[in-house]
């Protein structure tokens, strides 16, 4: 199968505006991770940048159109297809707190102390197959199927991952809701909001995962990628509320609440009503 850049000509109005909604919000992330030091938001917040970045090779692109160059094309390739994988890691570093705060361990399918480590391992393993996949098919222009192939197996990884996360959470809501701790009934309304939370972002990057996967295994002449409103439908899109749902409900007050981060947490908490004085004596910090 001969390669080719792109079977469209790239939609610059397209890539500007997702640019500027990815370059916000990692800027808004960026100030949140710092005025509540909530550090394990950091691969969140690369997982941003590299969307950002990502779109400008796409906007790049079509400012060439029809005369390619292979640096925005990389860019363009190669970052959005890793960047979620990036996102993913904070994600699972939520479970696990939102575990520790509510005292839980007891309902958890795996125990704290590994949950964070599996998983994330599990991110970084599907990780590095993306990005060497991609780098193989942009390398290997005459062949692209053995990048292909690797860049499947990292998104097979990735949704295999994702899928026992989301079902561990599942569980844990579960025996939590049959078998509350005391701090879970205190502080009901605030874990159940960030578990939904974490609903939405996993669902949207496991949706995101399984459509780039449907997408590869057509090949890179498929229908998929001979489309350009697939890119921004089923992957830009998806992620950018992703991460627009985790300024909303942002993870700082969970690091708060297990005595990590800055108390800035603490008086939102206070202004918005959503836990108790009591709550807000700090448990001895995760390590996970």
């Amino acid at each position: 199968m001969a390669w080719t850049f792109y079977y469209y000509t790239p939609s610059g109005p397209a890539a500007g505006i997702f640019v500027g909604l990815f370059g916000l919000s990692t800027v808004l992330h960026f100030y949140q991770l710092l005025r509540t030091r909530t550090w394990f938001m950091i691969p969140f917040l690369i997982g941003g940048a590299m969307e950002t970045i990502g779109y400008v090779g796409r906007l790049l692109s079509s400012i060439e159109a029809p005369e390619y160059t292979k640096g925005p094309y990389i860019m363009q390739s190669a970052l959005i297809l890793i960047a979620p994988a990036f996102l993913a890691a904070s994600v699972y570093m939520t479970l696990g707190r939102i575990i520790h705060m509510v005292d839980g361990e007891k309902c958890s399918l795996i125990k704290l102390r590994w949950l964070t480590k599996l998983f994330v391992t599990g991110d970084v393993l599907s990780f590095l197959m993306q990005a060497s996949g991609a780098g193989l098919m942009v390398k290997d222009t005459t062949n692209p199927s053995t990048g292909e192939h690797i860049i499947i197996g990292g998104l097979f990884v990735q949704i295999i991952f994702f899928g026992f996360f989301i079902i561990s959470a599942v569980i844990f809501q579960y025996r939590i809701t049959r078998s509350p701790s005391g701090r879970s009934i205190e502080l009901a309304s605030l874990w159940r909001r960030h578990l939904t939370a974490l609903y939405i972002t996993g669902g949207l990057i496991l949706v995101r995962s399984i459509i780039r996967v449907v997408e590869y295994i057509q090949g890179y002449d498929g229908y998929l990628m001979r489309e350009e409103v697939f890119i921004y439908v089923f992957d830009g899109l998806m992620m950018f509320v992703a991460v627009l749902v985790l300024h909303y409900v942002h993870p700082s007050e969970i690091n708060c609440l297990i005595g990590r981060g800055d108390r800035y947490s603490e008086k939102i908490f206070k202004m918005r009503k959503f836990v108790p004085a009591s709550a807000l004596e700090m448990s001895e910090p995760i390590r996970a």
